[in-house]
C-alpha cells in the first residue's frame, strides 16, 4: 500500500475526468507540461517538439482563444498579449533593430508613440511621423532603411481614416511591413488581411472582452509575416492569463449583438449632438459630415461606439468641470468599449488638417444604457457651461 505522502501526490488523477465534453474550453492552470514520452522531450531539447511543453507555449483556454482570432480574422496566426500596448510593444519590437527607420502615423493612441520615442530610440530606432491622411503619399517617407508602417484607422481620438489599399500597395513593393490598430472597427467591420495588412492588433480589453474588466491584446499575422513574429515571442516566453483568454473568448460569442448594439446608439447620440446648439462639430466617421466619410464607406462594414465633438465656445480645460462633473450616466476614465459609457476629454495638440489641432476634444465612449437617457444627461451637462 502506497504511503499517505504519495497519495497526496497523485490521488484524483483520473483520466477520464480530463477529457469531459463541454462547450467552453476547460482552463488549465500550470506551468509543467508532462511529455508522453522522452523521444518527445529530446524532440523538445531540439526545438523540434510540435506539442506544448512548458505553460508559457500557451494552454488551453489561450490557443482556444487564438484559434477562433485566426478563424475570425482570417489569419495565419496569433499570439495573445496582458495588455493591448504589451501586444503593440511587441510588434514594434519583433520587426525592427538597431539603425532601422520606422513610420508611424501621428494620429495613434499615445502608448504606442511613447514606447516609439521612450523605447525604441535608446536602441537605434528611428520613428518618423507620416501625416494622419498620408495614403499613398507614404511613398515619400519610405527610405532604404525602412522596415516597417503603423497606422489606425479610424485614429485615436480624431478619427482620421486611412487610405489603407494605396498604403500596403506602396509598401508591398518596397518590402515595408504594415501594421494597423483594429481595435476600433474589430475584425467584425473591418478585415486588415483583405486589405494587404501584414500585422493586425487588437487591444481586446475594449470590445473583445466588452466589460471593462479584463486586460488582454492579441497580434495575429499573415503567412509571410509569422515566424519573425513567432520567434520572437518564443524569446520573451509570450502568453496571456488563461482565465483572462477564457473571458475573450466567452466575449467573442456575443460580439456581434453587442457591437451592433454599440453602433447604432452611437449614431443615434452624434445625430444628436449635431443638432446641439452648443457644439461645434461630431467627429465619426459614419457621419456624412466626416471629412473622410467616403473612406469609411469604402472600407468599413459599420461604425462603433467611440466618437468625439468639439464646442462652438472656447474654455479652458478646467473650466469644462461644470459639464464633465456633472455627467450622472458617463464614467470619467480612460478605455472604452465596455457596457457603461464613458467620457475623456482634454485640447488636442496635434497636427490635424481638419481643424481640430488645439481645440477641446470630448471622446465619448457609448455603452449599453438607454439612449433617451444618455441624450438627457448630457443635454443637463452641457447647460451647466451656460452658468
Amino acid at each position: 500500500m502506497k504511503d499517505i505522502s504519495t497519495k497526496l501526490v497523485n490521488a484524483g488523477k483520473d483520466e477520464a475526468l480530463q477529457v469531459i465534453d463541454t462547450i467552453n474550453p476547460p482552463l488549465h492552470r500550470a506551468s509543467t507540461v508532462l511529455f508522453d514520452s522522452y523521444a518527445d522531450m529530446l524532440k523538445a531539447n531540439k526545438g523540434e517538439y510540435e506539442g506544448i511543453d512548458y505553460g508559457t507555449c500557451g494552454l488551453g483556454a489561450q490557443k482556444a482563444f487564438e484559434a477562433a482570432m485566426v478563424e475570425l480574422e482570417g489569419a495565419y496566426g496569433c499570439k495573445s498579449f496582458q495588455s493591448g500596448i504589451a501586444a503593440i510593444a511587441m510588434v514594434l519590437m519583433a520587426y525592427t533593430k538597431q539603425s532601422d527607420h520606422i513610420l508611424i502615423c501621428d494620429n495613434v493612441y499615445g502608448p504606442t508613440r511613447h514606447f516609439c520615442d521612450g523605447f525604441l530610440a535608446k536602441y537605434g530606432v528611428e520613428t518618423e511621423y507620416l501625416p494622419s491622411d498620408a495614403g499613398a503619399g507614404v511613398v515619400d517617407y519610405i527610405r532604404e532603411n525602412t522596415k516597417l508602417l503603423f497606422m489606425e484607422s479610424p485614429g485615436s481620438n480624431t478619427f482620421e481614416i486611412q487610405d489603407i489599399s494605396a498604403i500596403t500597395e506602396v509598401c508591398r513593393t518596397k518590402s515595408v511591413v504594415t501594421v494597423i490598430d483594429n481595435t476600433w472597427a474589430t475584425p467584425l467591420y473591418f478585415n486588415p488581411f483583405e486589405h494587404g495588412i501584414d500585422v493586425s492588433i487588437q487591444s481586446c480589453t475594449k470590445y473583445i472582452t466588452g466589460h471593462s474588466d479584463i486586460l488582454l491584446g492579441t497580434v495575429s499575422t499573415n503567412e509571410q509575416s509569422w515566424d519573425t513574429f513567432n520567434k520572437c515571442c518564443g524569446l520573451f516566453e509570450v502568453y496571456a492569463a488563461q482565465e483572462d483568454c477564457y473571458q475573450g473568448l466567452r466575449g467573442l460569442r456575443t460580439l456581434k449583438v453587442r457591437l451592433k448594439a454599440h453602433e447604432q446608439a452611437a449614431l443615434e447620440v452624434a445625430k444628436w449632438l449635431a443638432n446641439h446648439e452648443m457644439v461645434e462639430s461630431v467627429i465619426h466617421p459614419a457621419l456624412e459630415s466626416h471629412p473622410q466619410h467616403d473612406l469609411w464607406e469604402r472600407y468599413f462594414k459599420g461604425s462603433s461606439g467611440l466618437f468625439a465633438f468639439t464646442l462652438k465656445e472656447q474654455y479652458e480645460d478646467i473650466d469644462h468641470s461644470p459639464f464633465v462633473d456633472n455627467l450622472e450616466l458617463f464614467g470619467l476614465g480612460y478605455s472604452w468599449g465596455g457596457y457603461k459609457s464613458l467620457i475623456t476629454g482634454g485640447k488636442f495638440r496635434r497636427t490635424n488638417h481638419f481643424g481640430y489641432e488645439g481645440k477641446t476634444l470630448f471622446r465619448l465612449n457609448i455603452g449599453l444604457e438607454d439612449v433617451e437617457d444618455l441624450k438627457v444627461d448630457l443635454k443637463q451637462g452641457l447647460e451647466q457651461l451656460k452658468g
